[in-house]
């Protein structure tokens, strides 16, 4: 019985010892591969996307100036009408009377103070006579300008070129002076209202009172604009209007950029995207946001020196910019960050690099 126990025994014992062999003599895997981004110090753009609604530069309420029934409307509704043109034609007869009265009157005024004039020169009248026969003279040349005004007025005209709106009043009416007729939407120049959210303005203006930031000369911000369909404004705009005030209801600053329509493609109205350019980041650092761990200490990246190496080493983020985040400190250029492969990486641990990283102006490493 002790004999049939010994010999699997020493099999089993045989087994283990050769498999110990086995694994002593098994090559270490190797370094694990990772992706790094070089981290660079330069002045880089730093533009800023707004969402934003297009308005007419101007937009006028067209309105009667006198009383009278409209006679006609001389344009079609939504049509592109220039400044002067005619837009309605209100009842002349009533106006065209009192101006023929009122050039009579003028005409007897005239001859009136034209006869008491020498006279009084003569001393053949009195000064109150005189007087009289010139403020009454006066009184009727006041009185044709004002029934010439009139008379013009009964030819309604629009006061900006500009695509006008559905008529308020149908011939036939009767309208009273200051009574609404339509709208003209001036669209060239077009008004692109937009609002700046209160954090970001300041972020902006701290960085540039550090001097991290550099403003475009005279603080004249260039604009650009994408439309509804993805396509962009052939024209570039300019902001020409930041408010100094939050709003309180809303927490935001009202801006506003004006932008060449002379073809008409910005309608009055139309949601679009406005990119403002001009800031400058003074010697920055930009690394992926993929770069960045979030932890309870804070953020963190993963560093290689020399020898492939890794460290841990904490960053102070505070902007981001597009996929980037803005370092305000922990690094300052030429160091290795790695990119890919940080969640297999442990720190102290040594790495192969696979390649550079996806940064603007990154070298790729010479390959040996």
């Amino acid at each position: 019985m002790v004999r049939r126990l010994a010999i699997p025994l020493i099999f089993l014992a045989c087994s283990a010892f050769m498999a110990c062999g086995d694994k002593k003599n098994q090559p270490e895997p190797p370094p694990m591969l990772v992706a790094v981004h070089h981290v660079i110090a330069e002045d880089i753009p730093w533009p800023a996307e707004y969402q934003a609604q297009a308005a007419g530069s101007r937009a006028v309420e067209v309105r009667a100036r006198v009383q009278a029934i409209i006679e006609k409307r001389l344009y079609r509704e939504g049509e592109f009408v220039k400044e002067g043109q005619q837009l309605f034609q209100l009842e002349r007869d009533p106006y065209e009377a009192r101006m023929q009265q009122a050039e009579a009157q003028y005409d007897s005024a005239e001859r009136e103070w034209k006869r008491v004039r020498p006279l009084y020169e003569k001393n053949a009248v009195s000064q109150k006579e005189r007087d009289n026969a010139r403020a009454a003279y006066e009184s009727a040349k006041a009185e044709l300008r004002q029934a010439k005004i009139n008379l013009d007025y009964c030819q309604v005209v629009s006061p900006v070129s500009g695509f006008s709106s559905k008529e308020d009043v149908t011939p036939g009416n009767l309208v009273n002076n200051n009574s609404l007729l339509t709208y003209v939407n001036q669209t060239d120049p077009m008004y692109i209202d937009f609002s700046i959210a209160a954090p970001e303005h300041m972020r902006r203006r701290n960085l540039a009172q550090e001097g991290r930031l550099a403003a475009p000369p005279g603080n004249r911000y260039r604009a650009r604009l994408r439309l509804l369909d993805g396509s962009m404004h052939p024209v570039e705009g300019e902001v020409t209007f930041i408010d100094s005030q939050v709003q309180p209801a809303t927490g935001v600053i009202k801006a506003r950029a004006v932008f060449p329509n002379a073809e008409g493609v910005i309608m009055p109205g139309q949601y679009v995207r406005l990119y403002m350019e001009g800031d400058v980041l003074k010697n920055a650092v930009l690394i992926p946001q993929k770069c960045v761990l979030l932890t309870q200490q804070g953020a963190q990246v993963m560093v290689l020196d020399a020898e492939n190496r890794v460290s841990t080493l904490n960053v102070t983020i505070s902007a981001a910019i597009g996929d980037k985040y803005l370092v305000d400190s922990g690094l300052r250029g030429g160091e290795r960050i790695i990119s890919e492969g940080i969640a297999k990486t442990r720190t102290g641990a040594v790495v192969r690099v696979s390649r550079s990283g996806d940064g603007p102006g990154q070298n790729q490493p010479a390959r040996k």
